[in-house]
């Protein structure tokens, strides 16, 4: 069995990256914004102890600039090669964004596919709004999970983006390339920094 510290470094190697998030700041249609953005090819794009540690640097450089924060989760779910530290991070993610919503700051998602377990289950659905990607699959648990458990078959469109919209658990289903005209959309009902 490879040892995790070996499955780090060929990652890194492979996506020539530190680990599954990339954070940026800039500006969108003159808004200030920070966004965190997941790698899939970065080990499914688990968040273990560095993304959240990215998570909350993003939050922190959002509040120092009064910026919005938008995270683009494509993940798994928590990272289990390291178990409790792993699993930490959904706690200490979410705790990241309330701050946010404190200041009245925008905090938006946009959800891309999969967004699936302790990415779901912390950060990825505390957004002001959450927009999801055509098609997505958005869940905790996989479907076969849940129908051995519930011994329920589910609808065939269940977790995916069109199905969440449906039950209000997104905003809006969105294309990637209609993005940026939705973020400023949506900037200029909440984003307490506006351009001159």
């Amino acid at each position: 069995m490879e040892k995790y510290t070996d499955r780090l470094k060929k990652y890194r190697k492979k996506t020539k990256t530190e680990d599954a998030i990339l954070v940026a700041h800039g500006k969108i249609g003159g808004y200030p914004a920070v966004v965190g953005i997941f790698d899939f090819a970065f080990m499914g794009g688990s968040m273990g102890t560095a993304v959240g540690e990215a998570i909350i640097k993003a939050s922190q450089l959002a509040l120092l600039q009064e910026a919005a924060l938008i995270l683009v989760p494509a993940s798994g779910g928590a990272r289990m090669q390291e178990g409790i530290l792993s699993l930490m991070q959904m706690a200490r993610t979410t705790v990241a964004v309330k701050k946010l919503k404190e200041k009245k700051l925008p905090y938006i998602n946009i959800l891309t596919n999969p967004t699936m377990g302790g990415v779901t289950a912390s950060f990825a659905m505390l957004g002001d709004i959450t927009f999801a990607e055509p098609g997505s699959l958005i869940g905790f648990a996989g479907v076969r999970v849940i129908e051995q458990i519930t011994l329920a078959k589910l609808p065939a469109n269940f977790q995916k983006a069109s199905y969440l919209l449906d039950h209000g658990m997104v905003d809006q289903v969105i294309h990637r390339k209609d993005l940026k005209k939705e973020l400023i959309k949506v900037f200029k009902l909440l984003h307490p920094n506006q351009p001159k």
